[in-house]
């Protein structure tokens, strides 16, 4: 599949804004895809394009729920999982930035080191007209995550060759504190079943960005 140029991609972003009104572009994909170095390419040259208050960012990441949520319901051990974020807090989020786009709007970052979301981390002003969000189960059917694509303006879905993939979350894992072996289950036992899940919804994106042949 040959990949759009970055030039393309922004270009596409840009158009959307044709419509009244505030739009929001998803980023999807599986675990280690690249969804957040697609993003970090991405909004520099939206905002050079747009002005610099004129796109705002909303990753899914900050509606993960907190270890001690986790804790209390049994699914520290499936962290990363769809019904370990907060779907009714992250769809309210989109919802809000249709429905109240005259006031700024306090979501919630992920802290990587503390392997935590922050409360009201990222702030989006009602001069973004562009929001991008990005997270793994942006077109997941159900489990409430269906709610999400209808407020959406566009879907694109980050693909990269699965054993690139597994390596990068390897990687990222031992980074944070696993030992080799530790990240390896970690990949085989969590991450991979929601990479799965997630596959099974690429047919459903507007647009497939081979990441690899963009980025390097």
């Amino acid at each position: 599949m040959r990949a759009p140029a970055p030039s393309a991609l922004v270009d596409r972003a840009v158009a959307l804004l044709d419509e009244p009104g505030r739009v929001i572009l998803g980023i999807t994909g599986p675990p280690g895809a690249g969804k957040s170095r697609l993003v970090e390419l991405l909004l520099p040259r939206l905002r050079d394009a747009l002005g610099p208050d004129a796109v705002g960012h909303l990753p899914m990441d900050g509606f993960h729920l907190a270890d001690v949520q986790l804790d209390r319901l049994g699914l520290r051990e499936r962290k990363g999982a769809p019904d370990t974020f907060d779907v009714d807090g992250y769809v309210a989020a989109l919802r809000r930035l249709h429905d109240e786009p005259d006031r700024t709007l306090y979501v919630p970052g992920f802290e990587r080191d503390l392997e935590q979301p922050v409360a009201a981390a990222l702030a989006i002003p009602p001069s973004a007209r562009l929001v991008v969000t990005e997270g793994n189960y942006l077109l997941l059917p159900d489990s409430s995550w269906e709610r999400v694509r209808p407020l959406l303006a566009e879907a694109w879905y980050v693909d990269v060759a699965d054993d690139v993939r597994r390596e990068r979350l390897v990687r990222r894992h031992e980074q944070f504190g696993k030992t080799p072996d530790a990240a390896r289950a970690w990949v085989a036992d969590v991450d991979q079943p929601n990479a799965e899940l997630v596959a099974a919804t690429r047919d459903a994106a507007d647009l497939v960005v081979p990441l690899a042949a963009v980025v390097e």
